[in-house]
């Protein structure tokens, strides 16, 4: 229903920072990636729901706001799957970060101990 919007905000927050701390620091940190990340599935869950008419382009919206017993349900949906789907990912960012950061540094290793031998 509304699970997009959890990843939403964390693209929000995100897209600040990495215009906040300068173009340097973005870099260092992979922020792009981190954006790109979440925009991209933000949108493509947007267009989803809206295929399936969960999102409408008049208030309020979200069709689960339409009636007052769905909006519990919807809560409960964007606290469990929006935020699992957040983390999920973040962490697939941590381990893209570690691997551009760490393989670059193990082949140059490898490549220094082939070219001494």
């Amino acid at each position: 229903m509304a699970c997009f919007l959890v990843p939403g905000a964390e693209a929000v927050v995100t897209t600040v920072i990495q215009k906040a701390v300068g173009k340097e620091k973005a870099e260092k940190w992979k922020l792009g990636w981190l954006n790109t990340l979440l925009w991209g599935g933000v949108i493509l869950l947007a267009v989803e729901h809206i295929w399936h008419g969960e999102i409408v382009l008049w208030p309020p919206f979200l069709t689960a706001m339409r009636n007052p017993a769905d909006v519990a349900p919807m809560l409960h949906e964007m606290a469990t799957i929006g935020t699992a789907m957040a983390i999920v990912i973040t962490l697939t960012w941590i381990v893209l970060v570690a691997l551009a950061t760490i393989l670059p540094e193990k082949m140059a290793m490898k490549k220094r101990k082939i070219s001494k031998a």
